[in-house]
């Protein structure tokens, strides 16, 4: 018996089929309980108890003929029975109801000389012929319906107590299911830190344990593509450092010059690769400090108003000190601004700043070409092109977005993108005033 508990205890499938069988156990036995009151109530009238059969000589006799109606009456409240006296004059019942068609009833069997047994509607009575006088007693009626309502309400009522048990035990059982959901979402998210609580030792607590261990593979895989290629980038700017010094002892060329472009161009993807990786630990520390913000993003912007399209700022009318990460921030306005002016179609530029009660808002928004709404959820994701068509330098390499994302999340923030084909672009970024992470590099 203890090695059945425990197989059961062990086991969801064992468990979810013991509910089931205890639920169906519970419904046959309400289910019989209620059809056997029903029966043995609807039974009850229909043959006339051999008391009464026995006694029906003193029965009669303590009416009297001429019938004594107030002994009639009491022997009919006292029998909780209903007693019909008739003769050619007089009509009368104890009840009133008169539920049996008496004058319609057919020969059961004789019980003395003046007494038989009748029946109407299925239902027995007693008839009694003397002295002139008709007797009829039978039964009084019972409400059927009203118990047999009684009995299915009970019967329902048991039924459902039962169903909510299950119910409930089947829910509590099915916790663990919610759970590996919420944590498999934030998982997915890429909370990969993320582990499920787990205390089950059946196959739902053998499911969690594989989620976790799912979940230390792919962290340790991540984390060890992550150092590759941290590790990849730094040791590629060595040999890149010697082409940019060859670079230098070469006669000015056409030539010359593209190879600059491109070795800058290596150089700057590098930058960005490595910085990304930087923000997308979970531990990165920023090298945050006090600015007075609308100034620090006037000062970015003016190096831009050069741009052709035009370009307007609007900065509220006082300034407010944020902590941030100069360098960072620096670097998410000019990918915004870069983006907007090559995306822009020599259109109007706006970028405002909106302070808010403990962050700020900074939108960068144009009248350019626009992205496909098919495309905004991924556009900020790395190495994503919206035109895959497009070549590096009108199009880049698809960090630019994906790094300004991190450098807001860095700073407690988020980055958002509103944009419509043929009308523009609209980036809106959020940054708290004094972000969570830590100060020093």
């Amino acid at each position: 018996m203890a090695g059945l508990l425990q197989t059961i205890r062990y086991s969801l499938f064992l468990r979810l089929l013991a509910i089931f069988s205890v639920t169906v156990l519970m419904f046959f036995i309400i289910i019989s309980v209620s059809i056997q009151t029903v029966t043995r109530d609807s039974g009850a009238i229909e043959a006339i108890p051999d008391f009464f059969a026995r006694n029906v000589e003193s029965i009669i006799e303590d009416i009297g003929t001429p019938p004594n109606l107030s002994n009639a009456m009491r022997l009919a409240a006292e029998l909780d029975w209903s007693i019909n006296i008739r003769n050619p004059i007089m009509r009368w019942s104890s009840d009133g109801d008169n539920r049996l068609n008496l004058d319609d009833s057919t020969f059961v069997r004789t019980l003395t000389d003046d007494a038989e047994i009748r029946s109407s509607d299925n239902e027995d009575m007693i008839v009694v012929r003397r002295d002139g006088y008709d007797f009829y007693l039978y039964q009084r009626s019972l409400d059927d319906s009203a118990a047999n309502l009684a009995v299915l309400y009970i019967g329902l009522a048991l039924a459902g107590f039962v169903l909510f048990v299950n119910y409930f035990m089947v829910n509590r059982l099915l916790d663990p299911v919610r759970m590996l959901r919420r944590g498999a979402e934030r998982i997915r998210s890429g909370d990969l830190s993320y582990r499920v609580h787990n205390e089950r030792q059946d196959e739902l607590g053998a499911l969690t344990d594989s989620i976790n261990h799912m979940a230390d593979s792919l962290q340790s895989m991540l984390e060890a593509k992550r150092q590759l290629l941290l590790a990849i980038s730094h040791e590629l700017r060595t040999p890149l450092t010697k082409a940019k010094l060859r670079l230098e002892f070469m006669p000015e060329s056409t030539e010359k010059t593209n190879l600059r472009e491109d070795i800058d161009e290596i150089d700057h993807l590098i930058g960005d690769l490595i910085e990304a990786e930087r923000l997308n630990d979970e531990h990165t520390a920023l090298s945050a400090e006090p600015v007075q913000l609308a100034e620090f993003v006037e000062s970015v912007v003016d190096q831009y108003f050069s741009y052709e399209g035009g370009l307007e700022i609007v900065l509220p009318p006082e300034d407010r000190e944020f902590v941030i990460d100069k360098l960072r921030i620096r670097l998410l306005l000019t990918n915004l601004l870069n983006n907007a002016i090559r995306h822009g179609q020599d259109k109007p530029l706006r970028v405002e700043v909106i302070f808010n009660e403990a962050s700020a808002t900074l939108i960068v928004e144009d009248q350019g070409e626009g992205i496909g709404s098919e495309h905004i959820e991924q556009v900020c994701e790395p190495f994503y092109r919206a035109d895959s068509s497009r070549q590096r330098n009108t199009g880049g390499f698809g960090l630019g977005l994906y790094l300004c994302r991190l450098i807001a999340q860095a700073h407690g923030g988020s980055l958002q993108i509103e944009s419509e084909l043929g009308k523009g672009t609209r980036i809106i970024v959020q940054v708290l005033q004094r972000p969570t992470q830590n100060d020093s590099d």
